[in-house]
């Protein structure tokens, strides 16, 4: 049972709850849980293929949640999808590294553009509607120190990561100058169901899902790299909290998981779970090489002592929930 689930329950029933980015992999996951807190969610995505939405992430919902195919860069558009909300979840973005190097105007126009056009609708229509945009990690760029906390400088390595630390700029500026009850919360790599497992464009986990379900050996690249990983259900949780607490307003805050570990433990461990499969380790390709931040874990203490949130899924239980959902699920992400 989610924490402090009565809370939620009393602060979602009957609201009115947008979410960008509704069909990919956090979105739909949040909208699930949302449905179940008695929530009016409305749900929006362009549906782009080479993003996370995906119509098996919300099966099982139809008739419980409103869907608008609408990407956010229509800017006319926004003002009639934010009126009358009770809370924005903002999630649409553009999440490849390697997509923004080779096609920086696109990520520009999603992941900045795209969120200033959507905080003046905000702004105009909405003003008291409560807002959570999902940062990243990926705009401290390389770590001077670990674990990186929130008072870590911001110095990204790709376009990426500069659009999304302005999107996030742009969010707590306006809550600053404008009132706009706004909360960033710096993910660190979310994995769980309903990730896109088709590519590297989301998460490298997932491709490494897929191998191991197909019969394939994980590449890993480099392999002494650490990372720490957050469950799905708990950056859900992660982000209702940070809706629903005042305290929350006009800050930032990081998320973690359990205690980081190296790549190629990560693949260890997987083999273990899925009771099977290989993995390979390998020279970092050069064009992700120059783009690689290196290791990086989360101090999430902030978020914790504020908030009262903390990861609560083991990564061994993590992988072993996402596992077994793909190997029902694999051929609707394929």
């Amino acid at each position: 049972m989610m924490a402090e689930s009565k809370f939620l329950a009393r602060a979602f029933a009957g609201r009115r709850v947008l979410i960008t980015g509704g069909m990919g992999f956090i979105g739909s996951n949040l909208a699930r849980v949302l449905v179940g807190l008695g929530a009016k969610v409305t749900v929006v995505d362009a549906m782009i293929p080479e993003y996370g939405g995906n119509r098996r992430n919300v099966a099982g919902l139809a008739g419980k949640i409103s869907i608008h195919r609408t990407d956010v860069r229509e800017h006319a558009k926004l003002a009639r999808l934010v009126r009358g909300q009770d809370f924005l979840f903002n999630l649409a973005g553009q999440t490849s590294h390697m997509d923004s190097m080779t096609d920086p105007e696109t990520d520009l126009e999603i992941n900045c553009r795209a969120q200033l056009a959507l905080l003046e609708a905000c702004r105009k229509n909405n003003p008291a509607v409560r807002i959570v945009f999902a940062s990243t990690r990926q705009i401290y760029g390389k770590p001077d120190y670990l674990p990186v906390d929130e008072r870590h400088p911001v110095r990204p390595v790709d376009v990426n990561g500069i659009n999304k630390a302005a999107g996030e700029a742009f969010h707590l500026l306006y809550a600053r100058v404008h009132g706009l009850r706004a909360t960033a919360l710096r993910l660190t790599n979310t994995i769980g169901p309903r990730m896109r497992v088709k590519d590297a464009r989301q998460t490298f986990v997932g491709v490494w899902v897929r191998q191991l379900i197909e019969g394939d050996a994980i590449e890993v690249w480099g392999g002494e790299q650490q990372r720490d990983f957050t469950y799905v259900d708990d950056a859900v949780e992660a982000f209702l909290l940070a809706a629903t607490k005042d305290a929350a307003v006009g800050e930032v805050f990081n998320l973690g998981g359990p205690p980081p570990v190296t790549l190629q433990r990560l693949a260890e461990l997987m083999v273990e779970v899925n009771q099977g499969g290989a993995f390979a380790v390998r020279t970092f390709p050069a064009e992700r090489k120059k783009i690689d931040i290196g290791d990086y874990y989360a101090d999430d203490r902030k978020i914790g002592r504020m908030l009262g949130w903390k990861p609560r899924t083991d990564l061994r239980a993590a992988l072993t929930k996402t596992l077994a959902y793909y190997r029902k699920e694999l051929p609707h992400y394929l």
